[in-house]
Protein backbone atom coordinates (compact mmCIF):
# COMPACT_ATOMS: atom_id res chain seq x y z
CA UNK A 1 0.00 0.00 0.00
CA UNK A 2 1.66 3.47 -1.27
CA UNK A 3 0.02 6.44 0.80
CA UNK A 4 1.15 9.69 2.02
CA UNK A 5 1.90 11.50 5.48
CA UNK A 6 -1.46 13.01 5.50
CA UNK A 7 -4.24 10.14 4.41
CA UNK A 8 -2.15 7.00 6.34
CA UNK A 9 -2.96 8.25 10.04
CA UNK A 10 -6.60 8.66 9.03
CA UNK A 11 -7.25 5.46 6.62
CA UNK A 12 -4.19 3.10 6.59
CA UNK A 13 -4.82 1.15 9.59
CA UNK A 14 -8.38 0.37 8.18
CA UNK A 15 -7.26 -0.30 4.70
CA UNK A 16 -4.29 -2.16 6.42
CA UNK A 17 -6.67 -4.80 8.36
CA UNK A 18 -8.96 -5.08 5.22
CA UNK A 19 -5.91 -6.00 2.95
CA UNK A 20 -4.51 -8.50 5.59
CA UNK A 21 -7.81 -10.84 5.09
CA UNK A 22 -6.64 -11.43 1.55
CA UNK A 23 -2.72 -10.98 1.00
CA UNK A 24 0.18 -13.00 2.71
CA UNK A 25 1.77 -9.93 3.00
CA UNK A 26 0.76 -6.28 3.57
CA UNK A 27 3.69 -3.37 3.21
CA UNK A 28 2.94 0.16 4.09
CA UNK A 29 5.25 2.61 1.44
CA UNK A 30 4.22 6.02 3.17
CA UNK A 31 5.61 8.80 1.26
CA UNK A 32 6.18 13.12 1.61
CA UNK A 33 2.71 14.89 1.15
CA UNK A 34 2.05 17.30 -2.40
CA UNK A 35 2.68 17.93 -5.80
CA UNK A 36 6.58 19.18 -4.82
CA UNK A 37 6.72 15.37 -4.17
CA UNK A 38 5.89 13.82 -7.49
CA UNK A 39 9.26 12.92 -8.57
CA UNK A 40 11.94 10.36 -9.48
CA UNK A 41 13.48 10.50 -5.80
CA UNK A 42 9.97 9.84 -3.98
CA UNK A 43 9.30 7.36 -6.99
CA UNK A 44 13.03 5.82 -6.09
CA UNK A 45 11.92 5.18 -2.81
CA UNK A 46 8.21 3.03 -3.78
CA UNK A 47 10.85 0.63 -5.89
CA UNK A 48 13.62 0.47 -2.66
CA UNK A 49 10.97 -0.80 -0.73
CA UNK A 50 9.24 -3.43 -3.53
CA UNK A 51 12.64 -4.74 -3.85
CA UNK A 52 14.41 -4.81 -0.34
CA UNK A 53 11.09 -6.87 0.69
CA UNK A 54 11.45 -8.76 -2.45
CA UNK A 55 8.03 -8.09 -4.13
CA UNK A 56 7.79 -10.09 -7.56
CA UNK A 57 5.43 -9.36 -10.54
CA UNK A 58 2.33 -11.09 -8.54
CA UNK A 59 2.60 -7.87 -6.23
CA UNK A 60 -0.59 -5.76 -6.02
CA UNK A 61 0.23 -1.76 -5.70
CA UNK A 62 -2.75 0.21 -3.46
CA UNK A 63 -3.17 3.69 -4.26
CA UNK A 64 -4.53 5.55 -0.88
CA UNK A 65 -4.75 9.11 -0.98
CA UNK A 66 -4.96 12.00 -3.80
CA UNK A 67 -3.61 12.21 -7.19
CA UNK A 68 -0.18 12.73 -6.61
CA UNK A 69 -0.34 9.27 -4.41
CA UNK A 70 -2.40 7.33 -7.26
CA UNK A 71 -0.44 9.21 -10.09
CA UNK A 72 2.89 8.28 -8.57
CA UNK A 73 1.53 4.66 -7.49
CA UNK A 74 0.35 4.10 -10.89
CA UNK A 75 3.68 4.87 -12.75
CA UNK A 76 5.49 2.54 -10.10
CA UNK A 77 3.20 -0.39 -11.54
CA UNK A 78 3.60 0.30 -15.14
CA UNK A 79 7.26 -0.27 -15.01
CA UNK A 80 7.66 -2.32 -12.12
CA UNK A 81 9.49 -5.57 -13.26
CA UNK A 82 7.71 -4.56 -16.63
CA UNK A 83 4.14 -3.67 -14.73
CA UNK A 84 2.51 -4.97 -11.78
CA UNK A 85 -1.71 -4.85 -10.94
CA UNK A 86 -2.27 -2.38 -8.79
CA UNK A 87 -5.81 -0.39 -7.17
CA UNK A 88 -6.89 3.30 -6.91
CA UNK A 89 -8.47 4.24 -3.87
CA UNK A 90 -8.65 8.08 -3.82
CA UNK A 91 -9.46 10.31 -1.24
CA UNK A 92 -9.48 13.54 -2.89
CA UNK A 93 -12.72 14.92 -5.17
CA UNK A 94 -9.95 15.44 -7.61
CA UNK A 95 -8.52 12.17 -7.51
CA UNK A 96 -12.01 10.50 -7.11
CA UNK A 97 -13.79 12.18 -10.56
CA UNK A 98 -10.44 12.33 -12.20
CA UNK A 99 -6.83 11.40 -12.25
CA UNK A 100 -7.85 7.56 -10.81
CA UNK A 101 -10.14 7.23 -13.69
CA UNK A 102 -8.45 6.70 -16.71
CA UNK A 103 -5.18 5.13 -16.77
CA UNK A 104 -2.31 8.00 -16.55
CA UNK A 105 0.29 8.26 -14.63
CA UNK A 106 3.35 10.00 -14.15
CA UNK A 107 6.18 12.09 -12.28
CA UNK A 108 6.96 15.74 -12.67
CA UNK A 109 10.15 17.21 -14.41
CA UNK A 110 10.84 20.98 -13.38
CA UNK A 111 10.63 21.52 -16.98
CA UNK A 112 6.37 20.46 -17.18
CA UNK A 113 4.03 19.05 -15.38
CA UNK A 114 3.50 14.77 -15.76
CA UNK A 115 6.49 14.79 -18.88
CA UNK A 116 7.63 11.22 -17.48
CA UNK A 117 4.52 8.66 -17.37
CA UNK A 118 3.05 6.00 -18.76
CA UNK A 119 -0.69 4.42 -19.70
CA UNK A 120 -1.58 1.51 -17.13
CA UNK A 121 -5.09 1.15 -16.32
CA UNK A 122 -6.18 0.10 -12.60
CA UNK A 123 -8.19 -3.30 -12.42
CA UNK A 124 -10.29 -1.36 -9.74
CA UNK A 125 -11.28 1.88 -8.46
CA UNK A 126 -12.55 2.21 -5.09
CA UNK A 127 -14.51 6.10 -4.14
CA UNK A 128 -15.85 6.46 -0.80
CA UNK A 129 -17.20 9.72 -0.37
CA UNK A 130 -17.31 9.73 3.29
CA UNK A 131 -13.13 10.38 2.91
CA UNK A 132 -13.91 13.68 1.75
CA UNK A 133 -14.72 14.88 5.18
CA UNK A 134 -11.23 15.01 6.43
CA UNK A 135 -10.44 16.95 3.39
CA UNK A 136 -8.38 20.57 3.82
CA UNK A 137 -10.51 23.45 2.58
CA UNK A 138 -8.63 24.10 -0.89
CA UNK A 139 -9.05 20.48 -1.72
CA UNK A 140 -13.30 20.39 -2.04
CA UNK A 141 -13.05 23.51 -4.36
CA UNK A 142 -10.21 21.66 -6.25
CA UNK A 143 -12.08 19.20 -6.75
CA UNK A 144 -15.12 20.98 -8.29
CA UNK A 145 -12.85 22.04 -11.27
CA UNK A 146 -12.75 18.93 -12.83
CA UNK A 147 -16.48 18.11 -12.32
CA UNK A 148 -17.76 21.29 -14.05
CA UNK A 149 -14.97 20.60 -16.48
CA UNK A 150 -17.08 17.64 -17.53
CA UNK A 151 -20.06 19.38 -18.02
CA UNK A 152 -18.72 22.44 -20.00
CA UNK A 153 -17.12 19.94 -22.09
CA UNK A 154 -19.65 17.04 -22.37
CA UNK A 155 -22.82 17.22 -21.18
CA UNK A 156 -24.74 20.30 -20.23
CA UNK A 157 -27.22 18.31 -18.50
CA UNK A 158 -24.91 17.15 -16.05
CA UNK A 159 -23.31 21.13 -16.26
CA UNK A 160 -26.97 22.10 -14.87
CA UNK A 161 -27.36 19.84 -12.49
CA UNK A 162 -24.11 20.72 -10.91
CA UNK A 163 -24.22 24.12 -11.19
CA UNK A 164 -27.42 24.06 -8.73
CA UNK A 165 -26.07 21.34 -6.43
CA UNK A 166 -22.23 23.87 -6.33
CA UNK A 167 -23.91 25.01 -2.10
CA UNK A 168 -24.73 21.04 -1.28
CA UNK A 169 -21.37 20.44 -2.87
CA UNK A 170 -19.53 23.04 -0.62
CA UNK A 171 -20.92 22.32 2.47
CA UNK A 172 -20.00 18.14 1.53
CA UNK A 173 -23.91 17.01 1.30
CA UNK A 174 -23.16 13.10 0.64
CA UNK A 175 -26.04 12.51 -1.81
CA UNK A 176 -24.90 15.40 -3.88
CA UNK A 177 -21.01 14.08 -3.39
CA UNK A 178 -22.12 10.65 -4.91
CA UNK A 179 -24.06 12.18 -7.85
CA UNK A 180 -21.02 14.33 -9.16
CA UNK A 181 -18.48 11.49 -8.34
CA UNK A 182 -20.71 9.01 -10.41
CA UNK A 183 -21.55 11.50 -13.32
CA UNK A 184 -18.02 12.99 -13.54
CA UNK A 185 -16.49 8.93 -13.29
CA UNK A 186 -19.52 8.30 -16.26
CA UNK A 187 -18.32 11.01 -18.75
CA UNK A 188 -14.84 10.72 -18.38
CA UNK A 189 -14.63 6.53 -18.80
CA UNK A 190 -17.06 6.66 -21.48
CA UNK A 191 -14.19 9.22 -23.34
CA UNK A 192 -11.03 6.88 -22.42
CA UNK A 193 -13.06 3.71 -23.47
CA UNK A 194 -13.44 5.44 -27.29
CA UNK A 195 -10.10 6.78 -26.94
CA UNK A 196 -7.34 5.43 -23.92
CA UNK A 197 -4.13 6.86 -25.26
CA UNK A 198 -5.59 10.73 -26.37
CA UNK A 199 -5.17 9.86 -29.69
CA UNK A 200 -8.10 11.94 -30.17
CA UNK A 201 -11.03 12.41 -28.17
CA UNK A 202 -9.57 12.15 -25.15
CA UNK A 203 -7.67 15.44 -25.74
CA UNK A 204 -11.12 17.12 -24.82
CA UNK A 205 -10.26 16.33 -21.23
CA UNK A 206 -7.96 18.64 -21.12
CA UNK A 207 -9.75 21.81 -21.31
CA UNK A 208 -8.43 24.15 -19.13
CA UNK A 209 -5.49 22.26 -18.83
CA UNK A 210 -2.75 23.95 -21.06
CA UNK A 211 -3.04 27.38 -19.33
CA UNK A 212 -3.75 25.50 -15.83
CA UNK A 213 0.05 23.41 -16.41
CA UNK A 214 1.68 26.85 -17.13
CA UNK A 215 0.15 28.15 -13.97
CA UNK A 216 1.37 25.49 -11.97
CA UNK A 217 5.12 24.94 -13.91
CA UNK A 218 5.61 28.56 -13.72
CA UNK A 219 4.74 29.44 -9.89
CA UNK A 220 6.26 26.23 -8.68
CA UNK A 221 4.18 22.88 -8.13
CA UNK A 222 2.11 22.46 -5.18
CA UNK A 223 1.74 26.57 -5.20
CA UNK A 224 -1.29 26.51 -6.50
CA UNK A 225 -3.16 23.70 -6.71
CA UNK A 226 -3.42 21.34 -9.69
CA UNK A 227 -7.62 21.89 -9.62
CA UNK A 228 -7.24 26.07 -8.84
CA UNK A 229 -4.96 25.86 -11.93
CA UNK A 230 -7.71 24.13 -13.91
CA UNK A 231 -9.98 26.53 -13.00
CA UNK A 232 -8.20 29.20 -14.00
CA UNK A 233 -7.30 28.04 -17.28
CA UNK A 234 -11.02 27.10 -18.02
CA UNK A 235 -11.48 30.74 -17.40
CA UNK A 236 -8.82 32.05 -20.18
CA UNK A 237 -9.85 28.67 -22.58
CA UNK A 238 -13.50 30.27 -22.40
CA UNK A 239 -12.39 33.84 -22.95
CA UNK A 240 -10.06 32.56 -25.37
CA UNK A 241 -13.01 30.92 -27.82
CA UNK A 242 -14.96 33.62 -27.57
CA UNK A 243 -12.13 36.16 -29.02
CA UNK A 244 -11.96 33.69 -31.63
CA UNK A 245 -15.50 34.43 -32.24
CA UNK A 246 -17.03 30.57 -31.48
CA UNK A 247 -18.02 30.16 -28.13
CA UNK A 248 -20.82 33.24 -27.25
CA UNK A 249 -20.58 35.96 -25.00
CA UNK A 250 -23.26 34.65 -22.77
CA UNK A 251 -21.61 31.03 -22.25
CA UNK A 252 -18.17 32.41 -21.79
CA UNK A 253 -19.82 34.38 -18.43
CA UNK A 254 -21.18 31.24 -17.29
CA UNK A 255 -17.90 29.42 -17.43
CA UNK A 256 -16.41 32.34 -15.61
CA UNK A 257 -19.20 32.31 -13.18
CA UNK A 258 -19.60 28.64 -12.28
CA UNK A 259 -15.80 28.46 -11.74
CA UNK A 260 -15.48 31.22 -9.14
CA UNK A 261 -19.18 30.01 -7.43
CA UNK A 262 -16.79 26.89 -7.22
CA UNK A 263 -14.49 29.23 -5.30
CA UNK A 264 -11.96 28.53 -8.01
CA UNK A 265 -9.53 31.71 -8.80
CA UNK A 266 -10.63 33.40 -12.44
CA UNK A 267 -7.25 35.39 -13.03
CA UNK A 268 -4.15 34.20 -13.24
CA UNK A 269 -0.08 35.39 -12.18
CA UNK A 270 0.51 38.75 -13.58
CA UNK A 271 3.01 37.41 -16.13
CA UNK A 272 3.21 38.70 -19.54
CA UNK A 273 1.81 36.85 -22.28
CA UNK A 274 5.49 36.04 -23.41
CA UNK A 275 6.56 33.76 -20.50
CA UNK A 276 2.82 32.02 -20.24
CA UNK A 277 3.78 31.08 -24.00
CA UNK A 278 7.10 29.98 -22.76
CA UNK A 279 5.52 27.09 -19.99
CA UNK A 280 3.14 26.16 -22.64
CA UNK A 281 5.72 25.37 -25.41
CA UNK A 282 7.02 22.60 -22.76
CA UNK A 283 3.61 21.08 -22.31
CA UNK A 284 3.09 17.40 -23.38
CA UNK A 285 0.13 18.46 -25.52
CA UNK A 286 2.24 20.66 -27.55
CA UNK A 287 3.57 19.38 -30.59
CA UNK A 288 7.13 20.25 -31.75
CA UNK A 289 6.86 23.14 -29.21
CA UNK A 290 3.60 24.43 -30.28
CA UNK A 291 1.05 24.64 -27.64
CA UNK A 292 -2.42 23.24 -28.77
CA UNK A 293 -6.06 24.40 -26.85
CA UNK A 294 -9.20 22.68 -25.82
CA UNK A 295 -11.36 25.24 -26.48
CA UNK A 296 -15.56 25.68 -26.87
CA UNK A 297 -17.37 26.16 -30.17
CA UNK A 298 -20.67 25.63 -27.43
CA UNK A 299 -20.74 24.34 -24.16
CA UNK A 300 -20.59 20.87 -24.78
CA UNK A 301 -18.72 21.09 -27.56
CA UNK A 302 -15.10 20.90 -27.43
CA UNK A 303 -12.76 21.79 -30.13
CA UNK A 304 -9.08 21.22 -29.93
CA UNK A 305 -6.66 23.91 -31.96
CA UNK A 306 -3.57 26.25 -32.48
CA UNK A 307 -3.95 29.52 -32.07
CA UNK A 308 -2.61 32.50 -33.18
CA UNK A 309 -0.48 34.86 -30.65
CA UNK A 310 -2.63 37.42 -31.21
CA UNK A 311 -5.87 36.15 -29.51
CA UNK A 312 -3.90 34.48 -27.09
CA UNK A 313 -2.00 37.29 -26.16
CA UNK A 314 -5.28 39.15 -25.56
CA UNK A 315 -6.84 36.62 -23.48
CA UNK A 316 -3.66 36.52 -21.16
CA UNK A 317 -3.40 40.08 -20.41
CA UNK A 318 -7.57 39.99 -19.82
CA UNK A 319 -7.56 37.09 -17.34
CA UNK A 320 -4.47 38.50 -15.47
CA UNK A 321 -3.89 42.17 -15.64
CA UNK A 322 -4.79 43.75 -12.29
CA UNK A 323 -5.30 40.48 -10.78
CA UNK A 324 -5.02 38.88 -7.15
CA UNK A 325 -4.29 35.68 -8.10
CA UNK A 326 -3.58 34.12 -4.79
CA UNK A 327 -6.15 31.12 -4.51
CA UNK A 328 -7.55 31.53 -0.18
CA UNK A 329 -4.82 29.85 1.73
CA UNK A 330 -2.15 29.35 -0.91
CA UNK A 331 2.11 31.15 -0.08
CA UNK A 332 4.02 32.56 -3.10
CA UNK A 333 2.85 34.93 -6.12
Amino acid sequence: MITNETVAPLYAPALVRSLARAAAVVETITLPDGEAHKSWTTLNRIFDVLLDKRFDRRCLLVALGGGVIGDMAGFAAAVYQRGVDFVQVPTTLLAQVDSSVGGKTAINHPAGKNMIGAFHQPRLVIADVATLATLPPRELPAGLAEVVKHGFIADVGYLDQVEADLPALLAQDAAALTRAVAGSCRIKAGVVAQDEREGGLRAILNFGHTFGHAIEAGLGYGQWLHGEAVGCGMVMAADLSRRLGWLPDDEAARVRDVVRAARLPVTGPGWTPERYLSLMEVDKKAEQGTPKFVLLERLGRPRVSRVDEAPLFETLRATTEQADARPAGATGQ
